[in-house]
């Protein structure tokens, strides 16, 4: 029987973190995000808390990671805290819409920025049409390239590290140099300044629709007080998507050297340089492009923030210092940036499938190490169910049901560290939690808040999140069954 070996240092834990974490999203969710603050000073503020609330997670994770090293992660560390159930409702959803989601999300964002180079795969372009389904170009690039990162995975880890550092390297070195430049000749104009001439005055756009429900423009309602506060959680929930998935190091503890130490580090480091990263990109942003615009601007300047086209923010502040070949440039970085996430996302989220089928809690399967002693069955079956999800949802919808999922899970997990300080006193702990047992329950009534603001403002796409939770209760106990069977046999 193949076993595991630990060749994941600090570094690869550091890049797998930020490799993950880094996708489409910070290229775009500003816009959204812009609409619904209204102010440079709030759109910062609103990527700063996403980023603290991130780290303080990670930090808080760091615990847990020392204490029980080993593959699955927070599916461990929920399993000790509160027991097989909790834990597989955890690991139900992870398989069902957390991870294989965001790898489906991810994987079209990538699709879709292919079309600036090749216009088969433009959006919209309809390769197969069956009464309402529809089957598109850029909907088969997406499985096209979660098969192929699956395949390169189940040749061995070395494979997914050397993938790993090369994509995320470049992302990184990529973004760092569009910050610089942006930054460089922003401050050379006055749209920075003006920028923040107004940077607290909240503001929200709200659309004005035809009759046939078509935007033809937007209204502002000026925000402040408990108006404000809603539209920061509601406008958060971009921004968390953007910086999510960095807990994926810890499902791959199993193949990381000295974990006790190497994950609580990766987890502060990766944390720390995409939230950085993060702000640092909406400053450049902000120094090229007005906060404020019109939906029907003619030129990048026009439409601001607020307002790019496609909400491909990214793309417009590119445009400002490279002109028409702008598209190309952040195309190609996009490409390379969720390449690169998926393939962390890929790796980890394998493993803790492998994990729960040990447990008798996942088709028994996917517990199989193949020659290359990497979990070969996990890894199909998460990539037939993430291609299977490239078919059937939007981008939006996807990331609403995964962010407030994650979001939950993350505030049971948290919680798991305030429940193993009494059960388990005496366990040994290389690492505690960051101002424990402050910084933990800031961020679980941080967290609980911006959930119980998605409920209220974004009910459908949260009411499902909740309502496929709840559908792993059910399916826990077949499960169960099942496995008590297999043993009398």
């Amino acid at each position: 029987m193949p076993e595991k070996k630990r060749t994941l240092n600090l570094i690869d834990t550091t890049l797998l973190v930020a490799g993950s974490m880094v996708g489409s999203g910070i290229f775009i969710v500003s816009s959204d995000i812009a609409r619904s603050v209204g102010s440079a000073g709030w759109l910062l503020v609103v990527w700063i808390l996403s980023g603290v609330i991130t780290l303080f997670a990670a930090l808080s994770y760091g615990e847990l990671a020392g204490m029980m090293p080993q593959a699955g992660g927070q599916f461990v560390y929920i399993k000790k805290a509160f027991g097989e159930l909790t834990a597989f409702v955890y690991g139900w959803t992870v398989f069902l819409v957390i991870q294989t989601g965001v790898i489906a999300a991810v994987a079209v964002a990538f699709a879709k920025f292919t079309g600036v180079f090749i216009p088969f795969f433009e959006e919209g372009n309809v390769v197969l049409h069956i009464s309402n389904f529809k089957i598109t170009s850029a909907q088969l690039l997406a499985i096209t390239v979660i098969a192929l990162l699956t395949y390169i995975n189940t040749r061995g880890i070395e494979n997914g590290k050397a993938i790993q550092r090369i994509f995320t390297s470049a992302k990184l070195i990529a973004l760092f140099s569009l910050i610089v430049v942006g930054i460089y000749y922003g401050f050379h104009t006055d749209v920075f300044s003006t920028n923040m001439s107004g940077a607290w005055d909240a503001k929200q756009a709200v659309p004005i629709k035809d009759g046939l429900g078509k935007i033809i423009n937007y209204d502002f309602l000026n925000l402040s007080g408990m108006a404000l506060t809603t539209a920061i959680g509601v406008a958060m929930i971009g921004s968390l998507f953007s910086s999510d998935a960095w807990n994926n190091v810890t499902f791959i503890a199993g193949e990381v050297k000295n974990p006790q130490r190497n994950i609580p580090l990766g987890l502060f480091f990766g944390v720390s340089i995409v939230t950085v990263i993060y702000v640092l990109a909406n400053v450049a942003y902000l120094c090229l492009l007005p906060i404020e615009g019109s939906i029907n601007g003619q030129t990048v300047i026009d439409q601001g923030i607020m307002f790019a086209q496609k909400d491909r923010v990214g793309t417009a502040a590119l445009f400002v210092v490279f002109g028409d070949v702008a598209k190309y440039l952040m195309a190609a970085l996009i490409m390379v940036s969720t390449f690169g996430c998926n393939n962390g996302l890929i790796i980890a989220g394998s493993r803790l499938f492998e994990s729960m089928a040990k447990d008798g809690l996942f088709f028994k399967q996917a517990a199989k190490l193949n020659k290359f002693a990497v979990p070969s069955n996990a890894l199909i079956f998460q990539g037939i169910w993430a291609s299977l999800l490239c078919l059937s949802g939007s981008y939006g919808d996807l990331l609403d049901y995964c962010t407030f999922s994650s979001l939950i899970f993350y505030i049971i997990t948290i919680t798991g560290i305030f429940v193993l300080r009494k059960k388990m006193p005496h366990a040994e702990r290389p690492y505690k939690a960051f101002g424990y047992p402050i910084i933990p329950a800031i961020y679980i009534v941080l967290t609980s808040l911006i959930c119980i603001d998605l409920l209220v403002y974004k009910t459908f796409n949260t009411g499902m999140g909740l309502l496929i939770i709840a559908l792993g209760i059910p399916v826990y106990y077949l499960f169960k069954k099942n496995r008590v069977t297999e043993n009398e046999n």
